[in-house]
């Protein structure tokens, strides 16, 4: 199919990373308009060609369907975790309509992690010594049983909060008790893995894919916990950078050989052939890597870093459609010299309760710095909060130290109460490499 200059897509979601995608789809060529089903305040003013449609749902794929056929979508883009993992793909491919978003069977990858780490085992794919449980008492006992410092992961989808390190036991098994007997994460939580604390350096991957080619994007950091210091509750990320030093060539060929390719090609023995975004987080041991998690969309905030990395001719319509039609291999991607960098803006409370609904103001945007809207929502013409993470402020430089100065710079063009955001992202990687830089 050879692309035309009318397409029109329906992008589905309502984060930082939906108003990215938004921003850098908008400026193809060949793109008539992009309606965001939900969006946020920043997909509902300031971009050419982009507007929000709030009357059906995100996860209402029927509906959608119909949607996107009285619309006359020629490409609809999955964001979300939950509407991937729940089959959106399945939808339109039986309507006819190019879906960039792996099927159900692929996604389950993301939606189980009891089934990633036991499909990681067949394959060979290395990552952490685990155990899968689905009762309370033999995962107590197994917590019992072993010396060494471990990790309780609920296997289903807890937008990025489902992660628990404890530091002791008696924090393990109450961590077990919340999820098993008092049911913390709902049905997200009725099976787990437990798995050894592995020490490192965690990077995101992101890699598309149209079933039998790939592209990887240069491998990012980003910053899971609450607070700095990598200190607090797992969040679903409150910063990243890209690229990372801590990536050599070496270690990255490492990675596609012993990771990458065996993930596609395991996925495609089984049945699963993988087309869309896939997103392997992964922790850089003293053994090599070894495999976190798997993602099966768009990470957030690694899109905010990522896709401003695109260079200016690389056409992401083009590419995510040619993900959907087996030829990713003829379409140009390419990024820019140079280190992007992203710091989330959040409410105080977040990942926990926090309070919505609370006027943003904006000062004078530094030049070259973005800011993507993401719990935020416009109301009566006033932006308004409207989830825990409220803006990704992202900016792309020549140096890191650069990026993640500007990037700084750039929160202070956002005003909202209790706003609260991390002041060390990237602040690893800088005393990692200070002594090679003395």
């Amino acid at each position: 199919m050879i692309p035309q200059p009318n397409l029109r897509i329906l992008l589905v979601g309502k984060g930082g990373r939906e108003h990215a995608l938004a921003w850098k789809l908008s400026q193809s060529p060949m793109v008539e308009h992009i309606f965001v089903v939900p969006g946020n305040a920043g997909t509902a003013f300031g971009l050419i060609k982009v507007s929000n449609h709030t009357a059906t749902a995100a996860n209402d794929f029927p509906n959608l369907v119909l949607l996107a056929k009285k619309l006359h979508i020629g490409l609809v883009v999955a964001g979300p975790d939950d509407v991937v993992v729940d089959g959106i793909e399945g939808y339109f491919r039986e309507s006819g309509i190019p879906c960039f978003a792996p099927t159900k069977e692929a996604a389950e990858l993301e939606g189980s992690k009891t089934f990633s780490k036991d499909f990681m085992r067949r394959h060979g794919i290395p990552t952490a010594n685990y155990q899968n449980f689905s009762q309370y008492q033999p995962a107590k006992d197994y917590i019992a049983a072993i010396s060494s410092r471990l990790v309780i992961k609920v296997s289903g989808l807890a937008a990025g909060k489902g992660v628990i390190l404890p530091s002791t036991k008696e924090e393990a098994v109450e961590a077990l008790e919340n999820i098993m007997l008092r049911g913390s994460f709902g049905s997200a939580g009725s099976s787990i893995v437990i798995e050894e604390y592995l020490e490192g350096d965690e990077i995101s991957v992101l890699t598309f894919s149209d079933g039998a080619h790939t592209w990887s994007f240069p491998p990012g950091q980003d910053h899971k916990r609450i607070f700095e210091g990598d200190r607090g509750l797992n969040t679903g990320g409150m910063g990243v950078y890209a690229p990372t030093p801590l990536v050599t060539p070496e270690i990255m060929t490492d990675i596609e050989e012993r990771v990458l390719k065996p993930t596609f090609q395991g996925l495609k023995s089984e049945g699963r052939t993988f087309t869309g975004m896939l997103f392997t987080g992964i922790m850089l041991t003293s053994s090599g890597p070894k495999v976190l998690e798997y993602n099966t969309r768009f990470g957030d905030p690694e899109t905010q870093s990522m896709i401003p990395l695109l260079s200016q001719d690389t056409d992401l319509a083009e590419v995510l459609l040619a993900c959907t039609e087996g030829r990713l291999n003829q379409v140009n991607i390419s990024v820019t010299p140079g280190f992007a960098c992203n710091v989330v803006v959040a409410v105080q409370g977040y990942p926990e309760s926090y309070f919505q609904g609370d006027l943003v103001e904006f000062e004078e945007t530094p030049a070259g710095v973005l800011i993507f809207h993401a719990g935020t929502k416009l109301i009566d013409g006033e932006v308004r909060t409207a989830g825990g993470r409220v803006f990704t402020v992202s900016a792309v430089r020549d140096s890191l130290e650069s990026a993640v100065a500007a990037a700084y710079e750039g929160v202070k063009s956002v005003k909202f109460k209790d706003m609260y955001y991390r002041r060390d992202i990237a602040n690893r990687v800088f005393l990692a490499l200070e002594p090679f830089l003395a």
